[in-house]
């Protein structure tokens, strides 16, 4: 009974330790003026059809998979005429996500400097996205377990799911 008590303190553990370093992660790449938005807020505004959600990975990342219903506008190709065919209210609600939440802080960044005033960068990416077991689809629309970690470290925290690099 004791190792098995001492089998979960260490699960429960290792999980905190990983929440503890996004944390720390996202906290040393602030983003004045852009919230964050919880995966599980994320969730349910997506299932009511209330946000827009905007991919900020590369294509190789995309292709991979991605949150249902998410457009890919990319970070380092990123087009103002190409956000305005996605989202022509710019009063409409915006998740912008990455992996983490690193790179989709700088182009909340930019589409608030184009005047769209409600943006949200998703906590967490959508490596947290998943490790919340939320689901994730290829480009076929099918489920998959698959996500592209963008490198071995930022892999580190994803928790779940199948890592391709």
């Amino acid at each position: 009974m004791k190792g098995a008590f001492f089998i979960l303190l260490s699960f429960v553990g290792s999980a905190l330790l990983a929440q503890d370093a996004l944390d720390t992660l996202l906290e040393s790449h602030p983003s004045p003026g852009i919230p964050y938005i919880s995966v599980t807020e994320a969730r349910m505004l997506q299932l009511h059809k209330k946000a827009i959600l905007l991919d900020t990975r590369t294509q190789e990342e995309f292709e991979v998979s991605k949150i249902p219903t998410a457009h890919l506008i990319g970070s380092t190709d990123f087009s103002p005429m190409a956000i305005q065919k996605i989202v022509r209210d710019k009063n409409t609600l915006i998740i912008v996500y990455c992996s983490v939440g690193i790179r989709s802080q700088k182009i909340a960044q930019k589409l608030k400097k184009l005047g769209y005033t409600d943006v949200k960068n998703l906590y967490g990416g959508i490596f947290e996205w998943k490790n919340e077991d939320f689901p994730i689809v290829d480009q076929e629309g099918k489920e998959t377990e698959r996500i592209h970690t963008y490198s071995k470290y930022w892999g580190k925290y994803l928790k779940k799911g199948i890592k391709v690099e």
